[in-house]
């Protein structure tokens, strides 16, 4: 009997950045991924008037189905802005279960472009983050995607999605082999970005 292929794939980036937008369409038809964890939706879901009062809730909720997929061994996919360091754990317990992790990052070029995008969409009606809140997964989440998670991960692919369409500036098989297609891009975050930091822990 053949063994089941399980896949684990990460969509991150800053707020802003399209993650929900490119997942509904990158998931289900070019990945045949049909299962996406997302703590946004989830509140939503609880509290539709007032997602940011459950937060907190729906992040415990988005933990608890990502631990029951693990044991379940079935492919499916989470959104986060990488602030946090905590994914390091849940991925290397995943990999000992014989996933298959791939980390799809999209960027924006700078965080004034992430917090007028989230501007636009609470314009829209979407849900609102706080300006400094933004800022600070932005730079937490470039510095832990270069430092923690692309060394952990089995393959990764960074975007720039300040434009339509998006950019493809590398891809790589954790930190050893990577594969550049926008040098210039890619040296400046670099330079800037996978050097000891501090990250978000929250």
């Amino acid at each position: 009997m053949e063994k089941k292929k399980m896949n684990l794939y990460i969509i991150a980036g800053c707020n802003g950045a399209g993650k929900t937008t490119a997942s509904f369409t990158v998931l289900p038809e070019m990945l045949g991924c049909r299962e996406f964890v997302n703590a946004d939706e989830i509140a939503a879901g609880l509290s539709p008037f007032n997602p940011e009062g459950v937060a907190i809730q729906a992040g415990r909720l988005m933990i608890d189905r990502i631990i029951y997929l693990l044991k379940e061994g079935e492919t499916f996919a989470f959104e986060t802005t990488l602030a946090t360091r905590s994914y390091v754990k849940l991925i290397r317990q995943a990999q000992k279960r014989g996933y298959f992790v791939t980390l799809l990052f999209f960027s924006l070029s700078t965080p004034e472009q992430a917090v007028a995008r989230v501007a636009k969409r609470v314009a829209m009606g979407g849900h609102n983050i706080p300006t400094d809140v933004v800022l600070r997964r932005y730079e937490a989440g470039l510095s832990n995607l270069f430092q923690l998670y692309m060394p952990v991960v089995d393959s990764w692919s960074l975007y720039d999605n300040s434009d339509c369409p998006a950019v493809h500036i590398a891809s790589g098989i954790g930190g050893d082999k990577v594969v550049v297609h926008n040098a210039e891009a890619y040296r400046l975050l670099q330079e800037k970005y996978n050097k000891p930091e501090e990250g978000e822990n929250a």
